[in-house]
């Protein structure tokens, strides 16, 4: 394994611009006035991607367009548009310090949160890096020679990541050579963490589910899941239930046996022909759904009976021209990403299974292949950061404000317009961490 430091890692698509020395971080540059925020479009058509403005010449980063809509309920602005020479981005992910990228190549970069200062990368011995998750300090990668590699990244400030181990392990030298049967037989497509029972899942084009026992550094379980490419995998963290989805049009339910490293198919949930390609599960106390994109274009959902554990059909979200590549669940919101090159957030209404498009995010030219989000506040107006990379080879970061729906709106009005005033202020995305930085030490822009 090899560690490389802060270098040049991305190349832009202005080449002028390719010399200019900055620090590396996801901000406005300087920009002091206006937030250029964008207003959420309607869901009833998604158009054509509008050109991204230039900032000003001392900054190589590229800002979005600016657009007003009276009383929007979501205002979106593109913080930072990176173009990269490397291959097409396959997977992000998201920790509590780092955001985690990996790609054609076998490097995995790393960019610090909240700021999203660099902070360099690891290079694997494998590339085609089709599959990362991050779980508190750990970093779990996929890579093309089929293994599974697992990553120390606890260290904040100096990051230098360790690697912990690789899945399956080698046969001990002196063992009598034998091929090893746990090893994938095609790419890993696909990779959830159980944190209860610390078990890890990858789901593969192989067609089938593997189990492994982190600690003990093995495959506990292997199954075929499906007739086709799997597509991706969650978990339910509330009691442990596995859902797949795959080429062959099927979303299934699994369930480890009491007492053993098993499972058992539950449940299959088929309401589309085409192949289900993402998978999001949005899990509280108050209800669970579950969401498939397909490449119809449909975002097909299904409610958790509270009493039976049965999951029901509740219907489909339509507005992608083309397949849903990647789905994201937080909160109440679901977002999207197509190959119509648009993101889309969703918001599902309190108390009944009512989805309302809030906004058609668009400003990459190619298939958007996966997103991953964050969330900044959790007041009167929800903030998140998402993250999309798309096979135009971008690598995008958008700052989200989602308003209270009407009625809630209404019902916090009188009682808490003060401390939506405050809350306003507090999310204000003019002040990047750089911009206060400067702005604390008196620099004049």
């Amino acid at each position: 394994m090899e560690f490389f430091g802060k270098q040049t890692l991305w190349s832009f698509m202005d080449e002028e611009r390719k010399n200019i020395n900055l620090p590396r971080r996801l901000s406005f540059g300087n920009h002091e006035s206006d937030p250029h925020y964008t207003s959420a479009r309607t869901s009833s058509a998604s158009a054509t991607s509008i050109p991204l403005w230039p900032t000003s010449p001392e900054t190589p980063w590229t800002l979005s367009p600016v657009r007003t809509s009276p009383n929007p309920s979501l205002l979106y602005h593109c913080l930072a548009s990176l173009h990269r020479h490397e291959g097409n981005i396959f997977s992000i992910t998201v920790s509590k310090d780092f955001i985690f990228t990996g790609s054609d190549s076998s490097r995995i970069y790393a960019w610090k949160q909240p700021d999203c200062t660099e902070m360099g990368y690891i290079k694997a011995n494998s590339n085609e890096v089709r599959a990362i998750l991050a779980y508190g300090k750990v970093l779990f990668t996929t890579h093309g020679d089929r293994k599974i590699r697992v990553w120390d990244v606890s260290l904040k400030e100096n990051f230098r990541p360790k690697k912990i181990t690789t899945l399956p392990r080698k046969s001990s030298f002196f063992a009598f050579p034998r091929k090893n049967t746990h090893t994938h037989k095609d790419f890993i497509s696909c990779i959830a963490y159980n944190h209860t029972e610390k078990l890890l899942y990858t789901g593969s084009w192989d067609k089938t589910v593997k189990t492994w026992k982190v600690s003990d550094r093995q495959c506990v379980d292997s199954f075929v899941a499906h007739d086709g490419l799997v597509n991706a995998i969650v978990i339910n963290q509330l009691d442990g239930c596995v859902f797949t989805c795959s080429s062959d049009g099927t979303v299934k339910i699994w369930r480890r046996v009491f007492g053993e490293s098993s499972h058992i198919l539950t449940m299959t949930l088929k309401f589309q022909l085409s192949p289900v390609n993402a998978l999001a599960l949005s899990s509280s106390l108050s209800g669970c759904f579950l969401y498939s994109g397909s490449s119809d274009g449909l975002i097909n959902f299904w409610e958790k009976e509270k009493m039976s554990g049965r999951f029901n059909h509740g219907g489909f979200l339509q507005g992608h021209h083309f397949s849903v590549l990647c789905l994201v669940a937080i909160g109440d919101l679901v977002l999207s990403g197509s190959e119509d090159a648009t993101i889309r957030v969703w918001r599902r209404e309190e108390g009944n299974a009512y989805h309302s498009c809030l906004a058609v995010m668009d400003g990459h030219h190619g298939p958007v292949r996966c997103l991953a989000a964050s969330l900044e506040t959790e007041d009167i107006v929800m903030g998140l950061l998402v993250y999309s990379a798309s096979l135009d080879q971008t690598f995008k970061v958008w700052r989200v404000k989602v308003y209270p729906s009407e009625k809630a709106n209404a019902e916090n009005a009188v009682a808490n317009g003060p401390q939506l005033e405050i809350a306003e202020c507090h999310m204000s995305p003019v002040l990047s961490p750089s911009w206060v930085e400067r702005k604390i030490q008196g620099s004049h822009f």
